[in-house]
């Protein structure tokens, strides 16, 4: 990294009764030298996230409440909405991914050579967590068919971890409430020729007994937003409009 460290990142952290582990994350992310302000959006959490949100004294976080829950995209609609600064990055509240490596996914955009950045969790990059077998069975497959629509080679679509510059993000109209915001904001970037950048990851999983809430139907509804938010699939979505 030759870019002089400083703070430019708008980092959005949707969060569904996450008490076990906002505060923690939260203070990984504030502890980045890259963090400009943290967009916390509570997603109708029924236990103490937002009270905990609230509770913190950093003039660099931002609460948002949904009042009611309405998914991850929703969550992440208002927030990139919210943001202020040159570039913008999603970051769960579970603490399955690491801030100390932003500075690894800002390198292509702050050389100006991207215009997003993924973090693959099935690149080489640092330690990894063993979990599931089949989860990461669906992942390769929905990222494969999701280049298969996009004419990507991506290796990590469902990854959390996308960085964007913030006049892309927030040009690009977010229609999915729930985990869908993967495969259409991929299929999105991709329609507009965008410069996407993959970089190596850690990842510490959670297991179910830990919180983990994706879960099968989840990738069902994957599968449907990968072919709704093709070339094909968006011909026939506006010609339904009109």
């Amino acid at each position: 990294m030759t870019s002089e460290v400083r703070p430019v990142l708008s980092v959005v952290m949707p969060a569904y009764n996450e008490e076990e582990t906002l505060l923690a994350s939260a203070t990984r992310v504030l502890a980045s030298p890259w963090c400009a302000e943290l967009v916390i959006v509570n997603d109708g959490s029924t236990d103490n996230t937002l009270e905990l949100a609230r509770s913190m004294d950093d003039p660099r976080v931002e609460v948002y409440d949904q009042g009611y829950n309405q998914g991850k995209g929703a969550a992440l609609r208002r927030g990139f909405a919210e943001a202020t600064a040159d570039y913008v990055v999603v970051q769960d509240a579970d603490l399955e991914y690491d801030p100390a490596e932003f500075g690894v996914l800002l390198e292509p955009l702050l050389d100006g050579r991207a215009d997003v950045v993924y973090g693959s969790r099935f690149l080489a990059g640092g330690p990894h967590r063993v979990l599931y077998y089949w989860h990461s069975v669906g992942n390769r497959f929905l990222t494969t068919l999701s280049n298969m629509f996009t004419n990507l080679n991506l290796t990590d679509m469902e990854t959390c971890y996308k960085m964007f510059r913030r006049e892309v993000i927030q040009s690009i109209e977010i229609e999915e409430d729930r985990f869908g915001f993967e495969p259409e904001i991929t299929a999105k970037v991709s329609a507009r020729n965008l410069r996407i950048y993959e970089t190596g990851i850690s990842y510490s999983g959670r297991t179910y007994d830990e919180g983990k809430k994706i879960g099968w139907r989840d990738g069902v509804q994957a599968l449907q937003c990968i072919v709704r938010y093709s070339p094909t699939g968006t011909r026939f979505r506006r010609l339904a409009r009109r």
